[in-house]
C-alpha cells in the first residue's frame, strides 16, 4: 500500500495546529514550581509539577516560559504580595496559554499569576509545621526556658556583613548605662536556599559550647520580604523550639512573622530592638539590685536605731538599779549588825548572867573543874576570884 510519510516537523505542525484550534486561549492552573531559571535575556523558564495528595508521587509535569516583559512585572508583584520569593518549592495559581513548537515541543506560556493562592498555601504550610511541632510537644519548649536575669554573654547568628548585625552591636556597646556585653558572631546565610542548613549549623556550633552563653539572638536586618521563606522550615523551627538556651529573633520585618518567630522564646521587630531588649533586662536587674541595696541599708539603719534606743533605755535604768542594789545591801548590813550586837556578851551580863573563866577560857561544863582550880567570874559590874573546893 502506497502511503505518504510525514516528516517529524510536519507531524509536529499538525499537532500545533490542532492544539491551537481546539484549545482556549488561556487557562488558570494550580501547580508546584519544581525549577525556576532566569536567563541572561530576562526570560524565566520554569517546570510545573503536580503530586498526588496521598503518596507525594508526581502525576504531571510541564515546561513553562515567562517572557521577559511579563516576568519583570510579575515577579516583583508576586513577591511583594506574598512575602515569598518566586522560587522552586512553592505552589502557584497561574494563567497560561498552551503552546506547542515543532522544535521545543509542548510548553505553557505564563501570562498572569494570582498571589493570594500562594499566600494561602504558605499560610497552610506554616500552620502544618506549627501543628506538627505542637503534636510532638516541643512547640513551647524554648518559650518555657527562664530568661537569665543578667544576659551578658550573647551568641549572635547573623551575616557578618549585615547592617542589622552592626546596628545590634552598636546599640549594645553604646548603651547609656555602661553595661558590658560579651558578643560573638556565629555567621550564617540569612537568605536563599541555604538558610535552613546554615542556621542549623550555627545553632549546633553554639550548642557545643552552650555553657559559655546566656542567650542566643538571631537577627537579619533589612532585605526583601520575599527572602523570609527560608525561615519557614520545619527542621529549623524544630531546632529553635528545642534549643536549651533562650532564643531571641529580630528578623527585621514588622508585619511578617516567620515560623521560627512563633517558636522562639521572644520575638522582636528588628536587630536594634533585640539589643534594646537585652539592655532593658540588664537595666531592670540593676534597678532591682539598687532597690534591694536601699532596702538593706534602710533595714540596717532601723536596726541600729532600735538598738540605740534599747541601750539608752538600759542606761537610764542603771541609776535606779544601783540605788535599789545599795538599799538591799544596806538593809543586809543592818541585819548583820543587829545580829552582831545581839551576840555581844555585855547584853547577857546586863541581864544578870555571869561568865566564869578558868585559865582565861570560858567554863561551860562544871565537870571539867577539879578542887583547887581558880576561877575568875565576870559580872555586869566588876568581877571576883574563887577557888574550887
Amino acid at each position: 500500500m502506497d502511503r505518504r510519510a510525514l516528516t517529524l516537523y510536519e507531524l509536529n505542525s499538525v499537532v500545533r495546529q490542532q492544539l491551537r484550534s481546539s484549545l482556549d486561549e488561556a487557562y488558570w492552573i494550580q501547580a508546584e514550581l519544581s525549577e525556576v531559571h532566569e536567563n541572561y535575556s530576562g526570560h524565566c523558564y520554569v517546570e510545573f509539577v503536580q503530586k498526588d495528595e496521598a503518596g507525594n508521587k508526581m502525576v504531571a509535569k510541564a515546561r513553562g516560559t515567562i517572557w521577559a516583559n511579563t516576568y519583570k512585572m510579575l515577579k516583583p508583584y508576586f513577591e511583594q504580595a506574598t512575602g515569598c520569593a518566586f522560587c522552586a518549592g512553592i505552589k502557584v495559581l497561574v494563567e497560561v496559554g498552551v503552546d506547542f513548537h515543532e522544535l521545543y515541543g509542548y510548553s505553557l506560556v505564563v501570562r498572569d499569576i494570582d498571589p493570594t493562592y500562594t499566600v494561602g498555601d504558605l499560610a497552610h504550610k506554616r500552620r502544618e509545621i506549627l501543628r506538627k511541632l505542637s503534636e510532638e510537644g516541643v512547640i513551647d519548649l524554648n518559650k518555657e526556658l527562664e530568661m537569665p536575669s543578667l544576659p551578658l554573654r550573647v551568641a549572635v547568628i547573623s551575616s557578618a556583613t549585615a547592617a542589622g548585625y552592626g546596628d545590634f552591636c552598636h546599640q549594645l556597646e553604646h548603651n547609656p548605662h555602661g553595661f558590658r556585653f560579651r558578643v560573638q558572631l556565629f555567621p550564617a546565610i540569612m537568605q536563599g536556599a541555604q538558610v535552613e542548613e546554615s542556621l542549623i549549623a550555627a545553632l549546633d556550633a553554639i550548642f557545643a559550647q552552650q555553657a559559655q552563653w546566656d542567650v542566643v539572638v538571631i537577627i537579619r536586618g533589612g532585605g526583601a520580604t520575599s527572602d523570609l521563606s527560608g525561615f519557614d522550615s520545619y527542621n529549623l523551627a524544630a531546632n529553635v523550639a528545642q534549643f536549651p538556651l533562650p532564643i531571641i529573633t529580630g528578623i527585621g520585618h514588622e508585619r511578617d512573622d516567620t515560623v521560627i518567630d512563633f517558636v522562639a522564646h521572644t520575638r522582636v521587630k528588628t536587630p536594634t530592638a533585640a539589643a534594646e531588649l537585652l539592655v532593658s533586662m540588664m537595666e531592670r536587674e540593676a534597678l532591682c539590685i539598687a532597690n534591694l541595696s536601699e532596702r538593706i541599708g534602710q533595714a540596717v539603719n532601723n536596726r541600729i536605731k532600735r538598738e540605740h534606743i534599747r541601750v539608752e533605755n538600759f542606761m537610764s535604768r542603771i541609776p535606779l538599779l544601783s540605788k535599789m542594789l545599795l538599799q538591799r545591801q544596806h538593809h543586809q548590813l543592818e541585819l548583820l549588825a543587829e545580829r552582831i550586837r545581839m551576840a555581844n556578851p555585855e547584853l547577857l551580863l546586863q541581864r544578870g548572867y555571869s561568865i566564869s573563866r578558868h585559865n582565861g577560857r570560858v567554863v561551860k561544863d562544871a565537870s571539867e573543874l577539879k578542887p583547887g582550880d581558880k576561877l575568875s567570874t565576870q559580872f555586869a559590874q566588876g568581877q571576883t576570884e574563887s577557888v574550887i573546893l
